[in-house]
This record gives C-alpha cells, sequence and structure tokens, in this order.
C-alpha cells in the first residue's frame, strides 16, 4: 500500500476526488495530466479499492471508495514535513 501512496498522481488525484465525483476527462484537465496517465493510475487505485466508479451512459465516474483514506494521505504527508523540517514527532529539533 505503501509503495501505492508514494506517486503524486495518485496523491493528487485522491486529493481531487476527495470532495468531487469526476470523470477521466475532467481529473486530466485539472491536473494537466495526460488522459491515458489517468485512466492507468485511476485502475491502480480501483486495484487496492481507493476508488470506485459508476456509469452514467458512455461516461465513467469516479469518487472515493473510502473517504478515510485522505486522513491517511493527510497524516502521510504532515510525516515527510517532519523529516523535512529535521523535527521529531514532538516538534524539537534534531
Amino acid at each position: 500500500m505503501f509503495k501505492l501512496l508514494s506517486n503524486e498522481k495518485r496523491i493528487r488525484i485522491l486529493c481531487l476526488l476527495e470532495n468531487h465525483t469526476l470523470n477521466v476527462s475532467e481529473i486530466s484537465e485539472q491536473l494537466g495530466l495526460p488522459q491515458p496517465s489517468v485512466s492507468h493510475q485511476l485502475a491502480l487505485l480501483r486495484e487496492y479499492q481507493l476508488v470506485q466508479y459508476h456509469r452514467d451512459g458512455k461516461q465513467i465516474f469516479y469518487t472515493l471508495d473510502d473517504p478515510h483514506i485522505i486522513e491517511v494521505v493527510n497524516d502521510m504527508l504532515a510525516h515527510v514535513q517532519h523529516i523535512l523540517k529535521h523535527r521529531d514527532h514532538w516538534n524539537h529539533q534534531i
């Protein structure tokens, strides 16, 4: 799972879907990424049950499968900030 969340594109897709239901074209446009790349990342996120989709005619719309994942992503990013600022978890200088 950690490797899955180590990709910036997937993190950006998850954050975008936090408050939106979007199709691949909309995700691609909002993130400035090619549609094939977005489709590939969404397939991986579906495989790990982080996003779900529903079809409306020819359109496929994506949402978060588990909104809890945003908390996990935010915690992970906060941890990275601790490391980048050379701080331990109690905000003391290392």
